[in-house]
């Protein structure tokens, strides 16, 4: 006999509530609220394939309110994912797959890593708007080998938080029709009712960003969530907010439709009264095998899998070279001779010599990339010239192009091509100036977490930008920036640095990347041309007399410290400046490669760069040296900013006599 829907929906219940019992530590009310809605969504629309998660083909399915990843664990054990009761019962346990927010790459069936709210709005942008662009790239009449819908839940929380304003504005004007979002409306988050801080017509809001709306969904009732996920499917001309409204905690008699359902877990009696009004009474953990078999999506979802690949192979013999492309796109790799182009560009700048802003640079960089890799995908929160983002012949996205006007929507933006970098197929990037990193930063910090390749453009990297002044001069950027796990920065001193950090960015693929750029113009400065820029830090000018002392210095400050360093070499002193552009990738060399640059017994260091100087205090010792910048900037044009602030060859020069004075 087949199991009824209410007894599906209440298994995810049940699990939800469970898990979160045994950890004492969760949040029930989502999950529960959520599962009739779950039961339609996954079983019957869902185009998906638990033995193969990443099918590439796939729905993809974001729950941007995170805290209610007990649905998408329940979901994933029930329909067949690697997703094992013991999981379940490891829920937010170390070093389980069912951590307390979702998180991609542990957890198979986990797109994107979800908690900071309203974020997994705008990866779903992403990934629909890579859907998009591949299709109309690839696909051909009869064979669409790019073919699926982004489905993303949000909730009030969601709702509330500015970036879901700011990537739902935008996926309107892209009619981005194959995504929908389901909107838990349930009228409630931590505080309470959120009728006393949040009532404005959502439904309205997105009708006004050009968003197709199905309104006054009735989250309990099976056949209104169908009818509003058919009338998503049907509607491939704009983007799709379904208003679901359901009863947080659904079932718990005591809690249900009050702020006590959200986050904690219920006690033994909440959890034994929910069980005689839900009608469950099975014991914690336990399924009937019926309403496993119902649940169990391996069959359908490999028949549609199977389906995709016949569909494949019919490409593949109609269009070969389009489909070993489509193929080389979506394994993620690139195109053979792409660096060897790049750093054909790096040693012509390094025989011309002409001093160049980095940023001009970095756009000389992406003229050479940008048509050789076709999966690039750039963009710029409305600083497209300031940012030098735009390579030649890109033309605007909504032109046909491959330049994306992402607005002034910083934060919209990171977060969105985040999405982008993890549908596959595409390798996103996106410029601001670098104190507006600050707008995106839990974006940035969600790409560093997830380990995805989203290359960060920062120009305007110190005061040395000039006449803005201190709201648009960064100082404690470059820090934030570095001490963020598995984000790798650099930042060149010249063109040719330029060329070595894009390469490395393109090659990175378990993390982001960001590069710290300069609207200054940059002298091209003298190396060797086996100078190892790839290794992050290098010996740019040997001491001439007997190491004395050491300058670590990076963009702009390099040409500062080369003078520095020339004036009292001429003096008969030994200084040696050493070029890091890249401290994270420095400290990944071997220890004798360290050694070599920065030996152990040189005590004597200074370090030199316009921002704030505690970060180098780990390289020069309580004995060295920083010139940097420990207060807020000037108004005033970029060479004088500088001066003002202590940034010039004669301050690095006074900080290398100094240290030489008092360091034995």
């Amino acid at each position: 006999m087949p199991s009824s829907r209410t007894d599906r929906a209440n298994a995810v219940r049940a699990l939800a509530m469970d898990a979160v019992e045994k950890a004492k530590s969760g949040h029930p009310g989502a999950p529960m609220g959520l599962a009739d809605v779950a039961e339609v969504l996954w079983r019957e629309v869902l185009r998906h394939n638990p033995g193969n998660p990443d099918w590439w083909n796939r729905d993809r399915l974001v729950m941007s309110n995170g805290h209610g990843s007990m649905l998408l664990y329940a979901v994933l054990h029930l329909t067949g994912y690697d997703v094992s009761l013991d999981d379940l019962r490891d829920f937010r346990q170390l070093h389980s797959k069912t951590a307390g927010h979702p998180e991609y790459g542990i957890c198979p069936g986990i797109e994107t890593t979800t908690g900071p709210l309203g974020q997994g709005l705008a990866n779903g942008v992403g990934m629909a708007l890579a859907e998009s662009l591949l299709a109309r790239e690839f696909n051909r009449e009869g064979l669409p080998v790019m073919d699926h819908r982004t489905w993303v839940f949000a909730g009030d929380g969601c709702m509330m938080e500015g970036v879901t304003h700011e990537a739902a504005s935008l996926a309107g004007t892209l009619g981005l029709g194959k995504l929908a979002c389901i909107y838990d409306d349930n009228g409630i988050s931590i505080d309470g009712e959120t009728r006393h801080w949040h009532t404005e017509d959502v439904a309205a809001r997105f009708e006004a960003y050009a968003w197709h709306v199905v309104r006054d969904v009735d989250g309990h009732d099976p056949d209104s969530v169908r009818e509003a996920l058919a009338a998503a499917v049907e509607e491939d001309a704009r983007p799709t907010l379904i208003c679901c409204r359901t009863v947080i905690g659904f079932g718990a008699p005591a809690k249900q439709g009050t702020a006590a359902a959200h986050g904690a877990a219920r006690g033994a009696g909440e959890v034994a009264a929910t069980r005689r009004r839900l009608n469950w009474g099975f014991a914690p953990f336990e399924i009937p095998r019926e309403v496993y078999r119902d649940w169990d999506m391996r069959p359908r979802g490999a028949a549609l899998e199977g389906e995709w690949e016949d569909l494949l192979e019919r490409y593949r013999e109609a269009f070969p070279e389009l489909a070993e492309e489509f193929e080389r796109r979506m394994r993620g790799t690139l195109p053979a001779g792409w660096r060897q182009r790049l750093l054909a560009y790096a040693a012509e700048a390094q025989a011309g010599g002409t001093p160049i802003e980095t940023r001009k640079a970095s756009q000389a960089c992406l003229d050479v990339l940008g048509p050789f890799i076709p999966e690039l995908l750039g963009g710029s929160a409305d600083l497209t010239g300031s940012n030098g983002t735009q390579w030649s012949g890109a033309g605007w996205l909504h032109e046909g192009g491959r330049y994306l006007n992402f607005g002034v929507r910083e934060f919209g933006m990171t977060a969105i091509a985040n999405g982008i970098a993890l549908h596959g197929g595409m390798i996103p990037y996106s410029g601001t100036f670098l104190v507006f990193m600050e707008y995106a930063r839990n974006a940035v910090r969600l790409a560093a977490l997830m380990g995805i390749r989203n290359v960060l453009v920062y120009t305007h990297d110190s005061v040395g930008l000039g006449e803005d002044g201190p709201t648009h001069q960064p100082v404690e950027q470059l820090t934030n920036l570095r001490t963020t796990p598995n984000l790798s920065l650099w930042r060149p001193c010249d063109a040719v640095e330029t060329a070595y950090a894009w390469a490395a960015a393109l090659a990175r693929t378990d993390g982001p990347t960001a590069l710290a750029l300069t609207r200054q113009k940059t002298a091209c400065q003298s190396r060797e041309a086996t100078a190892p820029i790839e290794r992050g830090g290098y010996v740019l000018r040997q001491e001439a007399e007997a190491l004395e002392v050491v300058v670590i210095a990076t963009g702009s400050e390099v040409e500062l410290a080369v003078e520095a360093a020339a004036l009292l070499g001429d003096a008969g002193r030994g200084v040696r400046v050493v070029s890091m552009p890249s401290v994270d990738v420095f400290l990944a060399q071997d220890a004798d490669y360290r050694e070599s640059v920065l030996p152990a017994a040189c005590r004597r260091r200074v370090a030199v760069e316009a921002g704030h100087p505690d970060y180098w205090y780990r390289f020069v010792g309580l004995d060295g040296a920083v010139v940097g910048v420990e207060t807020f900037g000037v108004s005033a044009p970029g060479g004088v900013a500088l001066e003002a602030m202590g940034i010039h060859a004669e301050a690095v020069a006074n900080a290398i006599r100094e240290v030489a004075a008092r360091c034995p």
